[in-house]
Formats: C-alpha cells, sequence, structure tokens
C-alpha cells in the first residue's frame, strides 16, 4: 500500500466532498473510512483512478451518515441522487482546502490544529507535540473545531496568516522526519507565494529552503542525527541557500518585517557561513531579538540563549537560560551543551541523559545519549 499516495490524494477528495455541499466535520469522518477502505481493498486489485474510486466511496459514506442522522434530514434531501462514478478532475485543490479550513469561525490556533489533522495528514500527537500541549488537550481543541463547523458551508476562505502558520507545522513535522512532507509544503508555499502579495509568504519559502538545502548533511547513512556545527557543509544545496537567499533578501527589502523573514535571516546566516568558527553569532543574536520582539515565542528565547553563549561565551548563555521554564522541550540539551562549555562536565552529563529520556525522536534521543556516554567516559579516563 502507497501511503504517500493516500496522503497526497486526501486533501483533493475532502474538497469535492465539501464543494458538493458536504459540512467539513462528516466530510472528514466519510474519507478516513475511504482510506481505511483502500488499505483493506487496494492491495488486492488497485484502482485505475484511485482518486475517482476515493471520492466514490467517501460519497457514499457521506451519504450514509446523512440518511443516519434525522436532524440532517433537509441536508439528505439535497443529496438524494448520488453522482455517477467516473474520473476525478486532476486539478490541485490543496491550497485552496487549507484556505477553506483556516474558516472565519473558528480561532487560529483552532483553525490550524483542524487543518493539520485534516489535510497535513498529520497525527494528533504531532499537533500537540508543536503547540506544546498535552495531546488530550489538542484532542479536545480538534473536537471542539469540528463541532464549530459542523454544518457550515466552507465557501469563505480564511486569512493568509492562519495558512501560512499551518504550512510551517507541516514543513517543521516533516523537516525533522518525512521528507516527503517537508517537500510537500515547500511546493505548496511556492504555490501562496506567487499568488499572494504578503512578505511573509516569501519569508516562510525562504526559511524552508534554507533549512531544506541541510538535508543530505542532517544525518548519517546509518540515520543517527548530525548537529549543525558538525555538519559536511559541501554536501549543503547552494542552489536551493542561493534561492532562499535571494527571496529573502526581496521581502526584507519591503520593510514589514515578521517572524519568518526574521527566522529566514538566522537560516541564511548559518548558510552563508563558509564554517561553524566564522557563524557570525552577534548578528544572530539581533535576530533573535527581533524575532523574541515579534513573537514572546519561549521556544524563540531558549535558541536566543543558544546564539548568546556562542556570541558572548557560555557563562552568558546560561544567564539567558535561567530565567525560562525547564518543562520546555530541549530546555536541558540546551542547558547540557552550554555546560560542557562553561567547562562543567559532570552536569553537561547528567542533562544530556536527561534531554535523552524526554526526547521524543529517535536519531535525537541516541545523539544525547551518545553525548552523556562520551563526557562520562572523559571523566573516569
Amino acid at each position: 500500500m502507497d501511503e504517500a499516495l493516500l496522503r497526497g490524494l486526501t486533501p483533493g477528495v475532502l474538497s469535492v466532498l465539501v464543494r458538493r455541499g458536504a459540512d467539513f466535520a462528516t466530510a472528514e469522518d466519510a474519507v478516513q473510512d475511504a482510506l481505511v477502505e483502500a488499505v483493506r481493498v487496494w492491495p488486492a486489485g488497485p484502482p485505475r483512478d484511485p482518486k475517482g474510486w476515493l471520492v466514490t466511496v467517501a460519497w457514499r459514506r457521506f451519504l450514509d451518515a446523512t440518511r443516519a442522522d434525522a436532524a440532517r434530514r433537509r441536508r439528505e434531501d439535497r443529496h438524494e441522487e448520488e453522482p455517477a462514478p467516473g474520473p476525478a478532475s486532476a486539478a490541485d485543490d490543496t491550497l485552496r482546502l487549507y484556505f477553506l479550513c483556516a474558516h472565519p469561525s473558528l480561532t487560529p490556533s483552532s483553525a490550524v490544529a483542524l487543518t493539520l489533522r485534516a489535510v497535513g495528514g498529520l497525527t494528533t500527537r504531532q499537533i500537540a507535540r508543536a503547540y506544546l500541549v498535552p495531546e488530550a488537550t489538542m484532542a479536545q481543541r480538534i473536537s471542539r473545531a469540528k463541532r464549530t463547523v459542523s454544518g457550515v458551508r466552507f465557501d469563505r476562505p480564511g486569512d493568509v496568516a492562519t495558512v501560512l502558520r499551518v504550512l510551517y507545522l507541516v514543513f517543521n513535522e516533516g523537516y525533522s522526519g518525512d521528507v516527503d512532507l517537508a517537500a510537500e509544503a515547500i511546493r505548496l508555499t511556492r504555490q501562496l507565494a506567487a499568488r499572494v502579495d504578503h512578505p511573509e509568504a516569501a519569508g516562510l519559502l525562504a526559511l524552508m529552503l534554507l533549512h531544506h538545502a541541510r538535508r543530505a548533511a542532517r544525518t548519517t547513512p546509518d540515520g543517527g542525527l548530525v548537529p549543525l556545527a558538525e555538519q559536511d557543509r559541501g554536501r549543503w544545496d547552494t542552489r536551493a541557500i542561493a534561492e532562499g537567499v535571494v527571496i529573502l533578501q526581496a521581502a526584507l527589502a519591503r520593510d514589514r518585517l515578521g517572524e519568518f523573514q526574521a527566522q529566514a535571516a538566522i537560516a541564511a546566516l548559518h548558510a552563508d557561513a563558509p564554517t561553524a568558527a566564522e557563524t557570525d553569532w552577534v548578528q544572530i543574536v539581533e535576530w533573535y531579538d527581533e524575532l523574541t520582539r515579534l513573537t514572546g515565542n519561549p521556544v524563540v528565547r531558549l535558541n536566543r540563549a543558544v546564539a548568546v553563549g556562542e556570541a558572548d561565551g557560555p557563562g552568558a548563555g546560561l544567564a539567558a537560560l535561567a530565567p525560562l521554564d525547564p518543562a520546555l522541550p530541549r530546555f536541558a540539551a540546551v542547558a547540557a551543551h552550554l555546560h560542557e562549555r562553561a567547562g562543567d562536565p559532570a552536569t553537561a552529563a547528567r542533562l544530556y541523559a536527561e534531554a535523552a529520556h524526554q526526547a521524543s525522536d529517535l536519531a535525537e534521543r541516541d545523539h544525547l545519549t551518545r553525548q552523556a556516554a562520551r563526557l562520562n567516559a572523559l571523566r573516569r579516563g
């Protein structure tokens, strides 16, 4: 079973049902039922038109759900006649569906969560991790969002800022694991940047390109994590870096700074350094100051502490880290790095082990475990 194919077809199938008048919540359930059915029957005989097959099955599931709900009898009358099966449109509805899911009746955070779940293909756990909240909390948020839009026609597109946030989170999830997911986010962001006059759309595209340019150098052949400072910069995609820098410069020239442009500027400074030792950390700290002013995000302040430690020494980095909540993801890993640089290997080893225990990504967990083992071996030696 080609899971990538199913994931790629899902937005288009969902969009067809929504265009036919299905309410979003019921349409999503119907599409999920169709996907389950595809997993069951396709291995024995894949259809010639996978999207058309999914549309037909999902539409039948939607009609079944509609007929079963007496409170939706009027909708049943409107959809009594099922459209004849046939080839489905090859049009790419994904970006349009992103906008429709950013519905004006939803708060931005609810719209993002709902879109990530229904269109982006992320699990509730992945979305919760991105939002730094418990999985149960995110499940409730998604359920509330679905109830809010139940029975609502998705005919009013939401705002660009919400769509950008969704694409950013989809890319981040793909960048940390599923390369295809990251590439899809870049494709959609490229479409968006070409269609709307919005500096942050360009800033997000530049950020994605600059991060994705390091993809080949981020892992060892056996899947191990390679930190930025240790990456072989000869393996970075210079064409993607050059494109990202040009796009970023054009966006910054418009003097409408946003968080994605600031993040892209930081990534561009890393990409511009011939070696890790030549990184302009002072300027990176200045961009983190801008990013902190724009977002107030505690994770931004955590990353800023790393940059301060590089620019002004580990003591200054630890001072920048001190006001932050130790429960933040990767707090222990940052603290370990700064304590190691400050000449305290015992504390650093303990913190690396703590960070490894907290890490959700296997490659990151292995890397942090090795760091702890390395320092413990040095101490014993």
